[in-house]
């Protein structure tokens, strides 16, 4: 691991040491997970905007799965 500095305000801090506390970690894992939090939201945007460059190029069968989805569904767990 790399070992580095950060400046945190009063209160920041202090929050910090109670949600380690909560946790029973120490201070510096629960900063690692909150940098993997913000880090995994960057690649969530990506795969987000990929799915919605999708949206209206797929094509059904020309049922009426959207309209009458709740008696497909039914349907489905009757079987």
């Amino acid at each position: 691991m790399i070992r580095t500095q950060v400046q945190l305000t009063e209160g920041q801090a202090k929050a910090l040491k109670r949600a380690a506390a909560a946790r029973g970690t120490s201070i510096s894992a629960v900063i690692r997970e909150a940098v993997d939090r913000v880090l995994a939201d960057g690649s969530r945007d990506v795969v987000w905007q990929r799915a919605l460059g999708a949206v209206g190029r797929l094509r059904g069968d020309g049922g009426n799965v959207s309209e009458q989805h709740d008696r497909h569904l039914a349907d489905a767990y009757s079987e």
